[in-house]
């Protein structure tokens, strides 16, 4: 595909660059009182609407890399509505970086956008990679960073949904969020061949700054190795580290005063956590009436993400949205990280359009000033967790009116469903051999009863239980065999 004419990217002189020196500049940085990025932009810009940004589309045969060599392209975001804050993007190659510049010519401005809209001397919000990700000979985008920190990525066959970020500070604090900012990028050109691209970010905020090294290949998931390090200007005890957002809107298990034609709408279904005890958790995700923090105390932990479980049409029954094809993340810490607790923030949400879900690891102890604080992992963008588990895992949540509906009887009992598939299940065909653990933080609870699913050769636990006028209750079940636990572990948080 021949380039537009006057659709050539410009690049800045080049200047030296190592990965060292990222690190060296936010060491430097965090020694300097915190300064906004400069460069606001016109208002025409920042006030341009969600639907004239979209009509603001980058021109692909303008891309970096385009009918060259490397696996990869890079295209880039033209700055508005609530994208902001613009960012320094470089190309890396043979020890040299070299600034991308921005000029319109690189973008169609379609009819949606205002005539006089100011075009010069704007810069970029953002860029996406695209890569061979569904078929070798054509390029589909797999990767975004685009606004504060937020990134996100697809594995194979799937369409975006959760985020990630670079850091979280102050999440669900009554003081306020501090959301710090990518403000550069350095982006290393592939070598020919090469299933990788290595991408380098800059992080800064009034009470941090950090460096950062993404190292993505694509396949069935899509894998960042994640190198970072920070250097607080100021002491931060409400961190969040490897953060992840999401949306839960509602589920058959939580559907409360939703009129609605669709089954559920969700990015992600639930939390699940491998601590490191070698426990296998699985928290199904909430709309809650009011705001949720829900703490997982641990140390060394082994994983946690948010997953999307729900993979079937029936599911949602959304030709649009395809909430089915939404990845899951996957988090996997790599070395030590300590003690800490995996955090949970559940944001109570009218629309789907708001991401209401929180996730992250927060250290047991505060960051300080003057000292720097490295933590590394991988990140798995797909359909479920990239480990084999013969394990039951939670196929589904559902709950509903408790006692004899058949009786019509007007109580305050409340049934909970948990569905467990896979592991050794199929193949035990004797229900004495299973045997439910359940607990619970409150209210009076009645004998569990397990049945057999012949529709999922899984296994069913239903829950009938009276809070007796608590207003939350903590519930937990799994399934044991000789008294060695054979599943996950289902942890519901119930509010009145």
């Amino acid at each position: 595909m021949a380039q537009e004419e006057g659709a050539v990217l410009q690049f800045g002189d080049p200047t030296e660059f190592n990965a060292a020196m990222v690190r060296q500049r936010a060491r430097a940085l965090a020694a300097e009182a915190y300064e906004p990025a400069e460069g606001d932009l016109p208002d025409a810009v920042s006030d341009l609407t969600y639907d004239q940004l979209r009509d603001i589309r980058f021109r692909s045969a303008s891309a970096l890399w385009a009918n060259e060599e490397p696996e990869y392209e890079v295209q880039f975001f033209h700055p508005g509505n609530v994208f902001t804050d613009l960012v320094r993007i470089n190309v890396v190659a043979s020890g040299e970086a070299r600034q991308v510049l921005f000029s319109p010519q690189l973008f169609d401005y379609g009819p949606l956008v205002p005539e006089d809209l100011p075009k010069e001397g704007l810069g970029f919000s953002g860029f996406r990679v695209h890569g061979p990700v569904n078929r070798d000979d054509y390029l589909d985008e797999i990767l975004v960073f685009q606004g504060a920190s937020y990134f996100r990525a697809v594995g194979r066959s799937q369409t975006y949904g959760l985020s990630a970020r670079g850091l979280a500070i102050g999440t669900a604090e009554p003081q306020g969020e501090e959301f710090p900012t990518f403000r550069e990028f350095w982006i290393e050109r592939p070598r020919p061949q090469s299933n990788s691209v290595v991408i380098h970010a800059l992080l800064d905020s009034p009470s941090t700054t950090g460096a950062f090294r993404f190292t993505v290949r694509h396949g069935d998931f899509t894998v960042m190795d994640v190198e970072s390090v920070f250097y607080p200007r100021a002491e931060i005890d409400r961190v969040g580290i490897a953060p992840m957002t999401s949306m839960f809107f509602f589920s058959p298990h939580d559907r409360q005063d939703v009129d609605d034609y669709r089954e559920a709408v969700h990015d992600s279904d639930g939390l699940l956590i491998w601590n490191g005890r070698g426990e296998w958790l699985w928290r199904p995700l909430i709309n809650p009436m009011i705001l949720q923090v829900s703490s997982f105390v641990d140390q060394q932990p082994q994983g946690f993400g948010l997953m999307q479980r729900s993979r079937g049409f029936a599911d949602f029954r959304d030709l649009e949205a395809s909430y089915e094809r939404r990845p899951s993340l996957w988090i996997e810490p790599v070395g030590d990280w300590g003690e800490g607790a995996v955090m949970l923030v559940e944001i109570p949400t009218a629309r789907e359009v708001h991401d209401n879900i929180v996730a992250f690891w927060r250290p047991a102890e505060r960051l300080l000033p003057g000292e720097s604080y490295q933590y590394t992992y991988k990140l798995h963008w797909g359909p479920s967790v990239p480990l084999d588990r013969n394990l039951a895992y939670v196929a589904g949540t559902f709950g509903g009116a408790g006692g004899n509906p058949a009786l019509h009887e007007n109580t305050s009992r409340r049934l909970l469903v948990a569905e467990f598939v896979g592991g050794l299940l199929a193949e035990m065909t004797d229900l004495s051999e299973i045997e439910p653990v359940v607990t619970t933080t409150g209210g009076e609870m009645a004998r569990p009863v397990i049945s057999r699913n012949p529709h999922t050769s899984g296994i069913r636990v239903s829950m009938d239980f009276d809070p007796q006028g608590a207003q939350m209750i903590d519930l937990r079940c799994s399934l044991a065999r000789g008294g060695k636990t054979i599943s996950e572990v289902w942890i519901y948080r119930w509010a009145a």
